[in-house]
Formats: structure tokens, sequence, C-alpha cells
């Protein structure tokens, strides 16, 4: 069953997130061919971040034109998937407008979706080296039914199991078929704890799934401190933190499986 986020789902018609991966897959390839650089493309998606609001950033006419070309292409793309955006931020308070995460634009929503894309393509080799890798796993992938028996660990909470319905569950083994640690991603101060484990881990890769927004700031953190991240979105974005109380959601279990073992 497609699932309704509360600013975006990955769902088409089809009722899977299959088609979404195609698209962002080829409009990567696409901008690649005109910027073979990934590095330098990542880059200038993020100038394009900023630009959403502040739209007279000092860059040459050439970086704008390419920019210019990217954000159409994305919107033409990829707003089938962001469709109620703008009506989210119409109803959000003064106050959760100074939230990043929550008042995310539109434009944004396609640029943070390429740059996950990138950071996959350009870290995942460095990840699948790393002498030590642990993953974060949202908390509104469990099952809502029963109740959770996910007991703390090292990181954060540890799944046990207790569902076979559960996506935390099924994640998990995955995770760890890979020699990936994963944890239950509830609520922890990220900075801290990447700085802390990269103390520990001189070698070190991060996995991420969480919603659009929040996989791309991850990322990014990520990637300033050292440690090699990439990362699945969640289909859609569910958790209390969109819609008051926390809703089940799900990724797509065959995307992850390939970024950790196909392609």
């Amino acid at each position: 069953m497609a699932l309704e986020g509360k600013t975006y789902s990955l769902f088409d018609e089809d009722e899977a997130s299959t088609a979404y991966y195609a698209t962002i897959r080829q409009l990567a390839d696409d901008f690649l061919r005109n910027c073979p650089d990934a590095k330098q493309l990542l880059a200038l998606i993020r100038t394009a971040g900023e630009g959403v609001l502040q739209r007279h950033l000092k860059i040459s006419s050439q970086d704008r034109q390419t920019l210019s070309h990217i954000r159409k292409t994305l919107k033409d793309s990829l707003s089938i998937y962001t469709k109620s955006v703008e009506q989210h931020l119409k109803t959000l308070s003064a106050a959760k407008r100074l939230d990043g995460t929550l008042a995310t634009q539109e434009e944004q929503y396609h640029l943070y979706m390429l740059e996950i894309e990138l950071v996959n393509r350009i870290y995942r080799g460095e990840f699948k080296n790393a002498e030590y890798k642990f993953a974060l796993i949202a908390h509104c992938l469990r099952d809502f039914r029963p109740e959770c028996r996910a007991e703390h660990g090292a990181i954060e909470a540890t799944c046990q199991g207790c569902s076979d319905d559960c996506l935390v569950h099924l994640g998990s083994a995955l995770l760890r078929k890979y020699r990936i640690e994963p944890y239950i991603s509830v609520r922890m101060d990220q900075d801290k704890l990447f700085k802390k484990l990269k103390r520990e881990h001189p070698s070190i890769g991060a996995l991420g799934i969480a919603c659009v927004p929040e996989l791309a700031m991850g990322m990014r953190l990520c990637i300033r401190l050292g440690i090699a991240p990439i990362g699945i979105p969640l289909d859609a974005n569910r958790c209390a933190r969109w819609l008051g109380e926390a809703q089940e959601t799900s990724f797509n279990f065959w995307q992850l499986e390939d970024l950790l073992g196909g392609r």
C-alpha cells in the first residue's frame, strides 16, 4: 500500500518506490555527463541549495546556467514525489518556520534527493572498505502492533527481532549480513556521537535510513567529520515530528541491498 508522507512520498501509481530510484539515477547520470567530476557536481548542488534562500549568489555565469538547468530538470522530474510540500509550509506556525527541516522548501527536497544519490556514488567504495561500519535506522520503521522490545546498545537501541514484519528487524538482519552494526535512531546528539566514534575508529563508515532532509543533513555532518556516509531515504515522512504522532513508514529494502552489495 502506498504511504502518504507529510511532505513527500516516493511511491508512484503502482504503489512502489522503484520508479523513483530509476529516475534519480538517470538524472544523476545525465548531470554527470555535463559535469563528470561527481564531487564538483555535489558542490554545485549544495550551492543551488543555498540559493533557495539566497538568489544572488556570487557564482560564474556558466555555473549559474548549469544550476538553472539542474533546478528546472529536477522540478520537472521529481515534483510528482513532493506534491504536499507547499500545503505543509502554509500550515507551519512562526516558531516551526525556524526549524530548517520542517521548513524545507520543495526545490530543496529535489536538491537533497540528488545530493543523496551523488553522496552514495562518491562514498560507497570508502564505506565498504571502512574497518568499522554502523547504521542508524529511523524508529518509525518499527512494527507498531507489538510492544517494541529493543534494548539499549553501545550507541542507541538495538533490535531484538520480536516481530517478523518489522522493517527495523528486517533491515537490521540485512545490515548485520554486511557486518554493519545497526541501531535504532530515536534521539541523540549526532555531532557528539559521530565525533566520539571517529576518535575510536579512524576508519569508519555510516549508513542512514531517514527522511530526505534529515538523511542529507546527516550525510553532510559525516563528511565534515571524515566519516564515509551512504544512505536510503524513507519512502515517506510520517514520524511524530511531521504528523504529531508516529505512524508506520517504509523504505525500499531491495535498494538497500543493492547499495550494499550490488551495482
